[in-house]
């Protein structure tokens, strides 16, 4: 990779991979870290190993973390998940062999959470991996072989029940499978449910009593991936819809829904409004219609289903490109009052992040009010997780923690801040070597991890 020509558009800048996996134990903190955080701040990101992938998406998977504890940063770790493309990186993941009959194939590369004792590096398409309290992989898991097939990136944590509701989709049958696990870690249930065809699903939403399913047209082409191709293009004969089920229900016990062609890669939240139920999401117009890069920016929609009449009424909220949308983890499946996004932005600051503004977005659902958070040029975050705080009565009393990077130095902080007042001024930074853009991460507390 001589030149920038040679180099894909989603590895230059910021997206270039980083290749050494550092222990950083004496770290410099700006500001008061709050005393009652105990736990590891987790974030995942496809980061070849190679130091080139053909998309953005199919990257080797690396865990970059913050231990935090009585005030202090204890330590910055950045891991690969330990997969079999870091022991043999000539492997490739698009293909119709092996990658789509091993679960063990994963690239661990799109979201990290905790549950039940267990750190699980994520990937859609493959079993998940867990990792150790020091981000040391420990290996794939199958939930003591129950569990056969893919397993989302996008589970969901109950905060009522402490389940984990999860799903799988497939290029070959079963398309999309139903997977619900305790809260101590046990695969209790399993359904196969019935879709048109195979899409891909990436992500899903709960409610108190339901799961709502999102078949839209992402079709998988086993013809594209026998080219070695990304192999999902935008299907025009696809119809779009949601599928309504109990938590504890069946293929038999779903309600189908049809809206607008669209896809969503991640719902904000979702809720039961008496006989309606209610769902938030960043809604592209579609994906992968023009080539495997056509991404229209995604802004913030709301779906009403009606479940006495069957129709889906649908509302843009925002204008403003936006993505990864979050809430509170107490409020996941419940009528949240704020949501938190990352604003997108423009595609020149992807290629010079000199030239974007780092903003976040806070919604208010109740109001109607969108306030922002502008963290100043050339200083671009990540995803913002949620934490609450210690005695907190509102919904927002709390912080949001994301990686920044400032292009003006290259180099990379973790930020705490306030989440109620949204002010641009971090309660507490820590400064931190180049951290690659990835994708998802989240909180995992002392108590989950250690």
């Amino acid at each position: 990779m001589s030149t920038t020509e040679e180099i894909p558009f989603h590895l230059r800048g910021n997206g270039a991979p980083v290749f050494e996996e550092q222990t950083i134990t004496e770290l410099r903190v700006t500001g008061t870290i709050p005393a009652e955080l105990d736990g590891r701040y987790l974030r995942n990101g496809a980061n070849p190993i190679t130091g080139m992938s053909d998309h953005p998406f199919i990257g080797d998977g690396m865990i970059h973390g913050i231990r935090l504890r009585g005030g202090q940063a204890e330590w910055y770790r950045n891991r690969y998940v330990q997969t079999p493309f870091i022991g043999d990186p000539n492997r490739t993941i698009i293909d119709a062999g092996p990658s789509l009959t091993d679960m063990t194939q994963s690239k661990a590369n799109t979201n990290v959470v905790g549950h039940a004792g267990m750190i699980l590096a994520l990937e859609e398409g493959h079993f998940p991996y867990a990792l150790d309290g020091n981000l040391e992989t420990v290996g794939p898991t199958n939930f003591d072989g129950v569990l056969t097939g893919p397993f989302t990136a996008h589970p969901k944590t109950c905060p009522t029940t402490g389940e984990l509701l999860a799903f799988g989709y497939g290029v070959l049958e079963p398309h999309l499978t139903y997977l619900r696990v305790s809260a101590d870690g046990r695969l209790v249930q399993k359904e196969i449910i019935t879709v048109g065809g195979p899409t891909m699903m990436h992500d899903f939403n709960i409610t108190r009593n339901y799961v709502i399913f999102m078949d839209l047209p992402a079709v998988f082409d086993l013809d594209m991936a026998i080219r070695g191709e990304m192999p999902i293009r935008w299907g025009e004969d696809y119809p779009a819809r949601l599928g309504v089920m109990p938590r504890d229900g069946n293929d038999s016990s779903i309600t189908w829904y049809d809206i607008n062609p669209c896809y969503v890669f991640h719902p904000m939240n979702a809720y039961e409004d008496g006989t309606n139920i209610v769902l938030d999401v960043a809604r592209l117009d579609h994906i992968w219609r023009d080539g495997p890069m056509d991404f229209p920016p995604p802004t913030l929609y709301r779906w009403t289903i009606d479940t006495v009449t069957g129709r889906v009424a649908e509302e843009q909220v925002d204008d403003t490109p936006a993505e990864f949308p979050r809430v509170a983890d107490s409020v996941v499946g419940l009528k949240h009052r704020y949501g938190y996004s990352m604003a997108v932005p423009s595609t020149d600051a992807f290629a010079d992040p000199s030239l974007a503004s780092g903003i976040v977005l806070k919604y208010d659902r109740l109001t109607g009010q969108r306030s922002s958070m502008d963290l100043g040029r050339g200083r671009v975050p990540g995803e913002a997780v949620f934490v609450p705080a210690a005695g907190g009565t509102n919904e927002d009393d709390g912080y949001l923690m994301t990686y920044i990077y400032d292009a003006h130095t290259d180099t990379s902080e973790f930020v705490i801040l306030d989440a109620a007042s949204m002010s641009s001024e971090p309660i507490a930074s820590v400064q931190l070597p180049r951290i690659p853009f990835g994708f998802h991460g989240n909180w995992v507390s002392a108590a989950i991890a250690d």
